[in-house]
This record gives structure tokens, sequence and C-alpha cells, in this order.
């Protein structure tokens, strides 16, 4: 008799117009999802200066949203008692336990990402050998879209116990590096202030912030090379790429237009002689 009854009570749960419902719920709660992130892609061209932080703001939203949806739904479309609700509990944390530890643990770290914040929607971050900047911090896990434009989808719970970078910290600015390699009998003082120059009239740069050249002697070919680190800030992280581009075929045009002289190095031929490289 307890039985029968036990599997009637399962039948009046499980009813197909509570089943349904409860699946029109949670689709209505993805296109809303969506929706949200269609008004927030064009919030970003409309006011560019706060485009992380408009991407920040998204990224949380749709984050509580898709966690208290899910669980309203399941609450109000099949009004569980408290007996029920012990129930699930209690399986649902046996079966999480076992069968989606790795899935619970990623959403575990998805929290965590949440406040304590190692990095935010928008940065610019390095992790193992994967660099791009981070598109969303999601449930279960964070997606980056490297500079080849590559999608790369990595679980929340690696970013817990594996080294991450953050170029830009959340700010839209950030620091680039151009390294370029020139004779040790050059005139430093003239680069300087020919690479300073092709820094600061670039189009990406971000004045604010300080440019900064430096000067380091390095062996290079059995020979030893001034190694010139041009340091700026680009104005928005998405022009990074073309920021050091223009960095580079600029710095590289002006050296050689005020013949700035390339490290010579030396090739041993098969008889032990050298021959200059440069």
């Amino acid at each position: 008799m307890e039985a029968k009854n036990t599997t009637l009570f399962v039948l009046d749960f499980l009813k197909l117009d509570k089943v349904l419902l409860f699946v029109v719920l949670i689709v209505g709660i993805v296109l809303f999802i969506k929706l949200v992130n269609i008004w927030t892609t064009k919030l970003q061209e409309k006011f560019s200066g706060k485009r992380l932080t408009i991407l920040q703001v998204a990224t949380v939203f749709s984050f509580f949203v898709y966690l208290i949806g899910f669980l309203g739904s399941f609450y109000v479309v099949f009004k569980p008692s408290k007996e029920i609700l012990v129930t699930i509990g209690g399986s649902a944390a046996v079966a999480i336990g076992f069968a989606l530890k790795d899935l619970v643990g990623s959403v575990i770290a998805g929290f965590i990402l949440l406040f304590d914040r190692p990095f935010q929607v928008g940065d610019r971050v390095a992790f193992g050998d994967v660099y791009g900047e981070i598109k969303s911090i999601g449930l279960r896990s964070v997606r980056l879209q490297t500079l080849d434009d590559n999608l790369v989808t990595i679980p929340n719970s690696k970013f817990l116990t594996d080294v991450v970078s953050s170029g830009n910290s959340g700010a839209l600015d950030m620091m680039i590096v151009a390294n370029f390699y020139i004779s040790i009998y050059e005139n430093l003082d003239r680069v300087r202030k020919s690479l300073h120059e092709v820094v600061i009239t670039s189009r990406f740069v971000y004045l604010e912030k300080p440019v900064v050249v430096t000067f380091d002697e390095v062996p290079l070919a059995q020979t030893f090379a001034i190694k010139v680190g041009v340091k700026a800030y680009v104005l928005d992280v998405k022009y990074e790429k073309a920021f050091l581009s223009d960095i580079i075929s600029r710095g590289n045009k002006i050296l050689k237009e005020t013949n700035v002289a390339r490290p010579v190095t030396y090739k041993l031929d098969e008889r032990g002689d050298g021959e200059a490289q440069y």
C-alpha cells in the first residue's frame, strides 16, 4: 500500500503539464539572458568608455538570474513540501558529490571568482599557454577569446589551483611592451628620443600614463647588443595588437631612417672563420 502511495505521489509530482511548464520557464530564462546580452553589446558600443564595467555588471546579473531562475521555477512549478525538499536535497547532495563533483567544484569556483575577483570580464589574462580577453564568467567555466579569435573554455576550478596573470585588472588601459635590438655603439639618447616620438604620436596610446624607454645590454649570438624596451599604455585593451604593430612598424622605420645600426652577429663557416651577419 505504501509503495502504491509513493508511486502515485511521484506521478502527481512529475505530471506532464508541470514538466512542460518547467521547461518553458527555463527556455524563457535562457532567451531573456540572450536578450540582455544583445542589449549589453549595444550599450557597450554607445558607452565605449564604460565597456568593461557594463560587461562585469552583465556577467554578475546573468550568473544570478540563471541560479535564482532555475531554483525559483522548480519551486513555483512543483511546489515541493518540506519533506520533498529534504529528500531531494539529500539525494541531490549524494548524487552531486559522486557524479558531478567536478561540476560542483567549478560552480563553487565560479562564485569565488566573482567575489574574490582575481580577474574580471574584459581583462587580458594569461593562463598557462593561453592568452586573451575574458569574455564571460559562467556557472561552470570561463570563456577566453585569444588574439587569434579562438574561443577557449576553461573550467572555473582550474583558476583556483593554477597561476593566472591579469594585464589590466579591470581597467580599459594596459601596458604594452615592444622590444628592439640595436648595436652597443649607438647613441642611446638619440634612440630614446626617436622611439618616444613614435609612441606618443600613435593614435592608440594612452597619454595619461607615462611612456618609458629602457635599455639593457644582453648577449646575442656570440656578441652583445642593446635591448630597447618601449613601455606604454594602450587606451583600450581591444587595440593591443594594433598598438604593438604600430610601434614596431613605425619604430623600425625611424631607426632605419636615422641610420641606427642593428646588432652585428657572426656565423662560423666550415673552416671556422667568422662571417658578419647584420
